[in-house]
């Protein structure tokens, strides 16, 4: 079981992922540098982490979805290949179609930086298999551009559909004004979910902040795979 922290200019959050996967999961794990396309089939997972990639100088993550590595990371998912995008991450799937909607500046017009409540509205993911539909996670967001938008019809599609997966839980909860209260949403094939909150920020009690829920995303991943290796006879 192997995972990759894709690194762009500018991610921020890359390390603290490359942590979780390698030290507290303690997984084979790789930085992959944004540079290059290159064939990401040695993976089991790909990670895409938070910060500012390209300096958010055009819409967040509109420049990272152009990297060369992008191309692969497309090619690796539509294979069936797991990725998680975590804030910046789930912003660059989003601008590369990966996932439906968008991203536009919080409500607020500021930057939010702060701890916030989760109903897990989806347990049947990769992402949220140790989890309960309705279990409320405690894990934080840090972002300016976290509020997600897509159309009724889009919406309707993603209830439908049940690719809603974490909501903020109450419109007081939520940080940044996202339609429906949408944290998280997943690909309706349930391998691609993009997630505005950072759970690798609390993964691991001796962080002192009161929350590790943020490792039953990790360790969710890590059942799924051993499963799925488990049923192919790995």
């Amino acid at each position: 079981m192997k995972f990759g922290v894709v690194t762009f200019p500018g991610s921020n959050c890359d390390q603290d992922c490359y942590h979780v996967a390698a030290e507290v999961l303690n997984k084979p794990t790789d930085m992959v540098w944004h540079k290059d396309k290159q064939d990401l089939s040695e993976y089991d997972c790909l990670i895409l982490p938070g910060g500012f990639s390209y300096g958010d100088y055009l819409r967040t993550g509109a420049i990272a979805r152009f990297s060369p590595i992008m191309e692969s990371v497309i090619e690796y998912a539509e294979a069936g290949g797991l990725v998680i995008g975590i804030c910046n991450g789930f912003q660059i799937l989003l601008e590369a179609g990966l996932l439906p909607g968008a991203m536009k500046v919080n409500d607020s017009l500021k930057f939010v930086c702060d701890y916030t409540k989760l109903e897990v509205v989806n347990d049947d993911t990769p992402f949220t298999n140790r989890c309960n539909s309705g279990d409320i996670l405690e894990i934080p967001v840090a972002h300016g551009e976290g509020n997600y938008h897509i159309d009724e019809e889009g919406l309707a599609e993603l209830i439908a559909n049940q690719q809603i997966v974490v909501r903020y839980l109450s419109e007081e909860e939520n940080p940044n004004g996202s339609v429906d209260n949408i944290a998280g949403i997943c690909n309706q094939e349930r391998n691609v979910f993009g997630l505005m909150p950072h759970p690798e920020r609390c993964s691991e009690s001796i962080l002192g902040n009161g929350s590790t829920d943020g490792y039953q995303i990790f360790a969710s991943i890590v059942e799924y795979l051993s499963k799925r290796g488990e049923e192919c006879g790995e």
